[in-house]
């Protein structure tokens, strides 16, 4: 159920940020969901993946590079999913960005007390 509630809180993120931001256009509050999905797969199987092989750069970079494969995590997601678009890499960084922000934000709302 928890999964559900994150992911349902993805998809609300994506569509906020694609109305505020003018490079990204999401078509239906159902193509957020599913970027939402595709997201969280391709973060899940791909981005490790990248991760390992572009290690020295990250490195070399002291861990920008990641905000280099974030966008190319969404810019795949771009081309698998009609019904959403990003107009460049420099959208799809700050689409990254912002997107990270909101999940936090949005994640902490259902973060319990722990006693």
């Amino acid at each position: 159920m928890k999964l559900i509630i994150k992911l349902l809180l993805n998809a609300i993120a994506v569509f906020v940020i694609a109305y505020f931001l003018t490079g990204v256009h999401v078509d239906t509050y159902i193509t957020a969901i599913i970027v939402a999905v595709v997201l969280s797969v391709l973060n899940l199987f791909v981005k490790p993946i990248l991760v390992i092989l572009t290690l020295p750069i990250t490195i070399v970079t002291l861990g920008l590079f990641l905000l280099i494969i974030n966008a190319l995590i969404i810019l795949l997601a771009d081309k698998l999913i009609e019904g959403f678009s990003v107009s460049s890499i420099w959208i799809a960084v700050l689409f990254s960005i912002l997107l990270s922000v909101l999940q936090s934000i949005l994640h902490s709302l259902l973060k319990e007390d722990k006693k």
